[in-house]
């Protein structure tokens, strides 16, 4: 997690204020969004490390509209003051994570996407959105930058929800050489 916000925070400073305005590699997002994303994810996480802290429920996001208002209204601060957040929700995040008793990291919580999981998915949450945001900045970082460990482990997590999701056949077709177009599997999360 400490690596993959490193490389993210250390692409955002590479890039000039003007560069934010930039389209960043996901569709409709200029990498101010996608900057406004992280800072978020950042807060939203925090809650959930408070659930498992305190026990009392602490949704990430109240609805999935808040979260892309929340997105929409960052991404629209001064370069200055979205650089401030990103950074400090990331340092703060850390510290509650750091701060975490051990007994609370076996503390169930949801996710966004309503998956109920150990505390401990909290570390790998924030880690592949990071890592990857960092790619989707679209500022010369790409995903032969990545350590070896963590590309099986997001290999694996994205080949588990997508069979998961029913995609297996087109998969194992795709992977086994049995057809040359790739599959088209819809949104990653």
């Amino acid at each position: 997690m400490d690596h993959g916000t490193q490389l993210f925070l250390a692409t955002v400073d590479s890039l000039s204020d003007g560069d934010l305005d930039a389209p960043s590699a996901l569709p409709d997002w200029n990498r101010r969004h996608l900057i406004a994303h992280v800072h978020y994810n950042a807060e939203a996480l925090r809650r959930l490390v408070s659930w498992a802290r305190t026990g009392r429920e602490s949704a990430m996001y109240p609805s999935p509209g808040h979260r892309d208002a929340e997105i929409q209204t960052g991404s629209r601060l001064a370069p200055e003051e979205l650089r401030r957040l990103v950074r400090d929700s990331a340092k703060e995040l850390a510290e509650d994570v750091g701060a975490l008793p051990q007994r609370a990291w076996s503390h169930e919580v949801r996710t966004a996407q309503g998956r109920t999981v150990p505390a401990t998915e909290i570390l790998w949450l924030r880690t592949r959105e990071v890592f990857v945001h960092a790619i989707d900045l679209d500022a010369g970082v790409g995903f032969d930058d990545l350590p070896a460990d963590l590309l099986r482990a997001l290999i694996d997590d994205t080949l588990g929800r997508r069979t998961a999701a029913g995609h297996a056949p087109a998969l194992a077709r795709w992977l086994t050489g049995r057809t040359s177009r790739a599959p088209d599997l819809g949104p990653w999360l």
